[in-house]
């Protein structure tokens, strides 16, 4: 094996990650002031031409009709709910909580792949699975007084991004990752803008909680660094899914895929450069089972990916992904960014 690819991806990967972990600190920023509604329409729009480029360059516009256009669309539908959610987690809940919440996608997929796919799982990553969500009710502390229940949004959200990721599991090799983006960022720009029709208004109250004021605030006229701001998360997104891509094409999944936990990094750094939050040791433990959890199921689907590799296909062969990565869409059914 070549280093040199290797390496590259991994740097692709990582600094994909990065990127879009930006993107998070921006929407955080603007989520006390600004609608939701109102940043993701900016976001989608700024993406189009970059997503068009990027069509254009993989495939052409053929890629963004194929016999797979309803399962792209109905995927891209299942994404949209999956970083709404996620989203409005970010306005109630530390940044590095959201992010590990949102990692329990990796435990989804793999209850999924075996409830919807006939895909088998071995007692070892059954195991992982029952410990990622330990390290989920460690987080959530169901009861506490620290409850919040936007923490349940973020765990919706990987439960949503689980489902986008099976759907992709239908699709054939004629759905390119360029027109994934394309049609995701389309659904996402359609759902924003009816979104704004039903609160762009503001006529709902206030109602106290970060989360609920970011979903129904009415649309603010934006200060032109606001606006700015809302825009770069478009470019964000676009400059994240060419990193992305890059490295899923230029190196093996199985050893970039695992690059994706370095959000973790990103989301306590930022975390605390951004807000001064620090996890406490109740959420350091529960952040170390989750991102433990979802490498060893990464690690035991290398390992029975290898195996079918040598023996040749096998029914019950287990594929099921990992990690959570923000709207990019860098190949079908690796793991996800925001």
């Amino acid at each position: 094996m070549n280093p040199s690819p290797q390496i590259a991806g991994i740097l692709c990967l990582v600094a994909g990650v990065a990127v879009f972990s930006l993107q998070d600190v921006i929407i955080k920023l603007l989520s006390g002031s600004y609608p939701l509604h109102q940043v993701m329409v900016f976001r989608s729009v700024t993406a189009v031409p970059v997503l068009a480029l990027l069509v254009m360059l993989d495939g052409g516009l053929r890629t963004l009709v194929t016999p797979g256009l309803g399962r792209m669309l109905a995927r891209a539908f299942i994404l949209f709910w999956a970083y709404f959610a996620y989203y409005l987690a970010l306005a109630a809940l530390p940044l590095a909580t959201t992010v590990a919440l949102y990692f329990s996608a990796p435990l989804f997929i793999t209850i999924l792949s075996v409830l919807f796919l006939g895909e088998r799982a071995g007692p070892r990553r059954w195991l992982a699975v029952a410990a990622g969500f330990a390290g989920v009710l460690v987080i959530l502390r169901p009861g506490g007084a620290l409850f919040d229940w936007a923490a349940v949004l973020a765990l919706a959200s990987g439960l949503a991004y689980a489902g986008g990721m099976i759907l992709a599991r239908r699709l054939g090799p004629t759905e390119t990752a360029a027109a994934l983006s394309f049609w995701s960022n389309a659904v996402f720009l359609t759902m924003a803008l009816a979104l704004a029709l039903a609160f762009g208004g503001g006529d709902f109250a206030a109602t106290g909680h970060p989360s609920l004021e970011f979903l129904v605030r009415g649309w603010v006229r934006p200060t032109a660094g606001d606006a700015l701001l809302m825009a770069a998360t478009g470019l964000i997104a676009a400059i994240g899914i060419v990193l992305l891509t890059q490295a899923y094409r230029i190196a093996e999944a199985s050893l970039v895929a695992p690059f994706e936990y370095t959000a973790m990094i990103w989301g306590v750094l930022y975390g605390w450069i951004f807000w001064r939050d620090w996890p406490d040791a109740t959420a350091w433990t529960g952040i170390a089972i989750i991102v433990a959890a979802g490498l060893y199921v990464l690690y035991r689907e290398a390992v029975a990916k290898a195996r079918g590799a040598a023996a040749g296909p096998a029914p019950g062969g287990v594929t099921s992904r990992p990690a959570p990565r923000r709207p990019s869409e860098a190949s079908p059914g690796s793991p996800p960014s925001r």
